[in-house]
């Protein structure tokens, strides 16, 4: 009988999790006039939920490539994680956010 490989799982037989920043690369810092940011790309691809963009106050659908950002001080926490428009993020020096977190 031929043999059959389960791609994805471990050898426990559960299904393997990618390591963090892997799928989508790794956090970039960027410095503005509001402080130091690290700056993730998230591709159309791996974009499966939908957020709302503090810059814009629009939705980003799932499937849209967008940015996630979080301050870049030890402070900084899974909770200041934020989702924005690439020209959101670029603008945000020439206009607040719209909305309140």
């Amino acid at each position: 009988m031929p043999r059959r490989n389960r791609p994805g799982r471990d050898r426990d037989g559960r299904a393997a999790r990618p390591e963090p920043g892997a799928t989508s690369g790794w956090a970039h810092t960027e410095s503005g006039q509001d402080g130091d940011w690290l700056v993730r790309t998230v591709p159309g691809s791996h974009a499966t939920k939908t957020y709302r963009c503090p810059g814009c106050d629009h939705e980003i659908r799932s499937g849209t490539p967008h940015l996630v950002v979080w301050p870049a001080d030890e402070t900084g926490s899974v909770a200041d994680r934020r989702h924005w428009h690439r020209p959101c993020w670029d603008a945000r020096g020439r206009r607040r956010p719209t909305r309140r977190w």
